[in-house]
């Protein structure tokens, strides 16, 4: 049977690949992810919001030679289906392009290995005019008006990446000089949680150190290490040959969090929507902040958190896209978190409930019962409680009714929806620093009243 080579369209191809979904943070995130696979421990990113805007990547990875830049130009560079470093954060050979393209029309990439300084570019209104995959061979003189050479010049080896042309960014906006940095903090935030194991470092691992216009990136740690408690071992789940495993950690109770730690976390609303798994692989973090459907998000289960480590191996059976933002378990994966799901959910639950019930078992006369009914849970006014039964005490008896339907009035409009809605928002109820002290001085005057009753 006679072949026919159909090369793709070059415009077309480049842009409608430029429309996959890619956010300026993860784009961002999937050059670093060259720069790790490329053994870099330092990465630099620097922008421009004014004039013509740019931004760059400067890293002291391996670096390429003239053929291997070409290569890495291409699209499809690799085969997923290859065999790949076990280190390698990358899969379909895309992503430098796809991801660059999405957020700008002019793609420089100059890298220096052996000495040997070269460049090539990418660039869209190029390929428009000429209708063709037209790859630009940058001389010494071109590269040399490229921001961030002369930092490359100074490494023994690395890579620089350099977006011009910031359409995505510049398009429908009043002002760039303010919107760029405001979308660089974005950047930062991203950063922090997806590499904050490379930034952290871990044992048998060097430490990266990543920068934003000279501003060094802290790891956000969604499990604060050294405070979480893990409260399973770790659970390996073997697939083809290769591990996967699974540390659920359950983190302290929010009475335990400093308000920075809280705020580090996303405060209230950010504990509840982050719950669930943590997919990493190499390190990287793919996916976050959800239960895969084994479990719905509750605020019972907010300080649960599973961090799962796959291998690059299993690229396939995760379905793993372009752009490394979703992935989802294989069915005899999820077999086996689904277990892992019930025992950590319970765990999570006992840290809320364990703090209900000492609430109502302790030996302090409180001033509200919780009693549980065939109808479900009921709160009731303790009619034993020491300032209750005083004031019973002092009114006369025909009186008495008219009380206890004030207490049943009492117990029967307490805004429990409304109160729902107030603890599961970040809502913070304000001190009664005054209420208290009244509080406070008038169960001392019905204690020293009774005290004297009993005397006599």
């Amino acid at each position: 049977m006679e072949g026919i080579i159909l090369p793709p369209y070059a415009p077309v191809l480049m842009e409608s690949t430029r429309a996959l979904g890619y956010s300026l943070e993860s784009a961002v995130a999937d050059l670093l992810d060259n720069s790790i696979s490329a053994n870099a421990t330092n990465i630099e990113i620097e922008y421009r919001p004014w004039d013509d805007p740019y931004l760059y990547i400067i890293d002291n990875g391996d670096g390429m030679l003239p053929d291997e830049i070409t290569a890495a130009m291409r699209y499809g560079s690799s085969n997923p289906l290859d065999i790949r470093d076990k280190n390698d954060l990358g899969r379909f050979g895309l992503g430098l392009k796809t991801a660059s393209l999405s957020q700008c029309r002019c793609l420089t990439v100059i890298s220096k290995k052996d000495g040997i300084i070269s460049g090539r570019r990418w660039d869209l209104d190029i390929i428009s005019q000429r209708q063709d995959w037209v790859l630009l061979k940058l001389d010494q003189s071109q590269m040399d008006q490229i921001p961030g050479m002369v930092d490359l010049a100074a490494l023994d080896h690395g890579t620089l990446v350099i977006w011009h042309k910031l359409d995505r960014l510049t398009s429908g906006v009043a002002s760039i000089e303010d919107f760029f940095p405001t979308k660089m903090d974005d950047v930062r935030s991203h950063l922090s949680l997806v590499f904050h194991r490379y930034l952290t470092g871990e044992t048998g691992q060097k430490r990266v150190e990543i920068s934003i216009n000279k501003q060094p990136i802290k790891p956000l740690d969604p499990f604060l290490s050294g405070k979480s408690e893990q409260v399973m071992d770790v659970e390996p789940i073997i697939i083809d040959g290769q591990k996967i495993t699974a540390t659920p950690y359950i983190l302290p109770h929010t009475s335990r969090l400093s308000s920075e730690e809280l705020k580090l976390l996303g405060g209230e609303d950010g504990l509840r929507r982050k719950q669930g798994f943590y997919v990493y692989r190499n390190r990287r973090l793919l996916v976050w902040g959800t239960w895969f459907r084994l479990l719905r998000q509750d605020e019972l289960y907010k300080l649960a958190r599973v961090k799962v480590d796959i291998p690059n191996s299993l690229d396939h059976l995760w379905t793993l896209d372009i752009r490394k933002s979703t992935a989802s378990p294989p069915e005899v994966v999820r077999k086996n978190l689904d277990r892992i799901v019930k025992r950590i959910a319970d765990n999570s639950r006992r840290t809320w409930t364990f703090r209900g019930r000492k609430e109502t078992t302790d030996r302090i006369n409180h001033v509200w019962n919780r009693n549980k009914t065939r109808e479900g849970i009921r709160y009731s006014i303790n009619r034993d409680h020491l300032l209750v039964k005083t004031l019973a005490s002092d009114i006369d008896k025909s009186a008495n009714a008219c009380f206890e339907k004030i207490l049943l009035t009492i117990e029967s409009s307490i805004p429990l929806n409304q109160l729902y809605v107030d603890l599961t928002e970040d809502e913070h109820f304000a001190p009664e620093t005054d209420a208290t002290t009244s509080i406070r001085a008038t169960i001392l005057e019905v204690i020293d009243r009774t005290d004297k009753k009993q005397k006599r």
